[in-house]
């Protein structure tokens, strides 16, 4: 029996279905709606769903929003993401696997046991186990195990690293090139400096200084910087040389921004 006045710790969000089964409702979605925003009802009902009004329903669009593949706009409807179409419509496998590794490490609580367990999941015991002392129930924590397994086996998640030059998320705002020293903070950017450029990496070089419309002076003022996230995934940032006390924390309050969490479906 619980102690009078104690308050039980909310369980991480997680998915209650698996990425696959996930992504192959959220295309459904995007057939009909491409990415326009849509009420939470008609979304539901593009799954196959009468209305949102009853829990699976609900469990699965909450699941769409963990894996990233929809977002809620300020006027409370629910459009599918960007990333969803550009993996739809990847011109190669390495690619899309790229995009299925970004969703199946979008929750929180996927990419912490992943990163965890870098090498392999443990045994569906051994994960029950931990998932329970999350405090999730054991029916639940039962029921995560197959999900977070199936996901990852979709994803191909432990299969083979890719090859050095190979991206692992594809966006118009991160670059990917050989691994320079991690970036621990904001604070130690300053510091930080790019060692010599391979060759590909000249070229994504090349291709950002086209698409952004910045001068050979413009990039060669500035550092990129390495950032490791979770999941064996990196993110760059690109710093001015001069690099001011107001800069770091208009960057820090952007990159806060970014990290807090969307309220609950």
């Amino acid at each position: 029996m619980a102690t009078p006045g104690a308050v039980r710790k909310k369980s991480p969000r997680a998915p209650s279905i698996p990425l696959d089964d996930a992504l192959d409702r959220v295309l459904k979605v995007y057939d009909r709606e491409r990415l326009h925003a849509a009420p939470a009802d008609v979304v539901a009902q593009h799954m196959g769903y009468k209305d949102a009004n009853n829990g699976r329903a609900l469990g699965a669009l909450a699941s769409l929003r963990y894996y990233g593949l929809v977002e809620r706009n300020g006027d409370g409807l629910l459009g599918v993401t960007k990333d969803v179409e550009s993996y739809r419509y990847a011109p190669s496998d390495e690619m899309r696997r790229a995009y299925l590794r970004r969703f199946l490490t979008a929750p929180m609580l996927f990419a912490e046991l992943l990163e965890r367990y870098a090498s392999g999941l443990p045994s569906d015991g051994n994960l029950r186990y931990e998932l329970i002392q999350r405090d999730f129930l054991p029916a639940t924590a039962e029921s995560l195990v197959a999900i977070l397994r199936r996901s990852a086996d979709f994803a191909k998640f432990y299969e083979q690293e890719r090859p050095q030059d190979a991206p692992l998320v594809v966006s118009e705002v991160e670059e990917f090139e050989p691994v320079l020293e991690p970036v621990e903070s904001v604070e130690s950017i300053e510091i930080a400096r790019a060692a010599p450029v391979a060759p590909a990496a000249q070229q994504r070089s090349a291709n950002i200084q086209r698409e952004e419309g910045l001068s050979t002076e413009e990039m060669n003022g500035h550092d990129r910087i390495p950032v490791r996230l979770s999941g064996g995934r990196r993110a760059w940032l690109l710093i001015p040389h001069v690099f001011h006390e107001a800069d770091k924390q208009r960057l820090k309050a952007q990159i806060d921004l970014l990290l807090t969490e969307d309220e609950d479906l």
